[in-house]
């Protein structure tokens, strides 16, 4: 989360927001564009839950669009899961962050890995499907390692981008590895404390028998979030890939040129 110190980054995130986006909106007798509304929104939303919650006096604008544009610019819908956020963050992550050591058995499955851009500067995750067990931290261990890893995506997110990119890997994925509570939570956390950050999902290697935990988890996927997920079929994967990352900044498992870093050596 990036805070306002100083009037340089205040100008900063001026600038991202007021930039032209060619897109207008009927609204009363006239025409806005679309960064007039959301302007016009960030400031209600801004005044509403600044005397809801004073700490989120310190949140930028641009966090504030994100929920917003979660909610179709809806101000009170926004402002209720923002206040949720807020909460859910001073209570989950008391301390501001979540170290490895919190995650001993998420860890040890050395299953998501964080490395290179795609071709819009968005940084890319690798998660290895086969290689998530439920374990003995629970699904309260599990939650704290999606944060921990969504918190090392965005910590990586270059000025002027805010999204990141997926690629979730389930070859040699079974029922054994089937959890449909973490797949739910971590879903939950996604879509509820860090809209509008996910750029696409790549979904690569998914055998038939992943549809049946599919068909129950996808009625949860909001609308938008489904607008992001692709299923890529084996034959055009790397061309696929490709289309959207760079050779140089593709894991070697798929043809390209960078090995795997796991997330905690990021």
């Amino acid at each position: 989360m990036m805070m306002m110190n100083s009037n340089k980054s205040e100008s900063r995130e001026s600038t991202e927001l007021e930039e032209a986006g060619g897109r207008y909106h009927d609204e009363g007798n006239g025409l806005k564009s679309n960064n007039e509304i959301e302007l016009t929104r960030i400031r209600l939303m801004r005044s509403f839950v600044e005397t809801q919650d004073p700490s989120s006096k310190v949140v930028d604008d641009l966090t504030i669009r994100r929920f917003l544009r979660a909610r179709d610019l809806d101000v009170e819908k926004a402002s209720s899961l923002f206040l949720k956020y807020l909460k859910w963050r001073q209570t989950f992550v008391p301390n501001g962050s979540i170290s490895a050591s919190e995650l001993p058995h998420e860890i040890a499955q050395n299953k998501m890995f964080i490395q290179g851009f795609d071709k819009t500067g968005r940084p890319i995750a690798v998660v290895l499907g086969a290689r998530h067990f439920q374990t003995k931290g629970g699904i309260e261990e599990f939650k704290r390692f999606v944060v921990y890893g969504l918190d090392k995506l965005c910590s990586r997110i270059t000025p002027g981008q805010e999204k990141f990119v997926f690629i979730a890997d389930l070859e040699g994925w079974g029922y054994s590895n089937s959890d449909i509570r973490a797949y739910l939570g971590a879903l939950s956390i996604l879509q509820d404390f860090y809209p509008e950050r996910l750029g696409k999902v790549f979904i690569i290697h998914a055998p038939y028998i992943f549809m049946t935990v599919w068909k129950i988890v996808y009625p949860f996927i909001d609308k938008n979030t489904k607008k992001k997920i692709l299923f890529v079929e084996n034959k055009s994967l790397k061309s696929t890939l490709l289309e959207e990352i760079d050779e140089s900044q593709l894991p070697e498992i798929y043809g390209g040129q960078l090995p795997l870093v796991p997330t905690q050596d990021s």
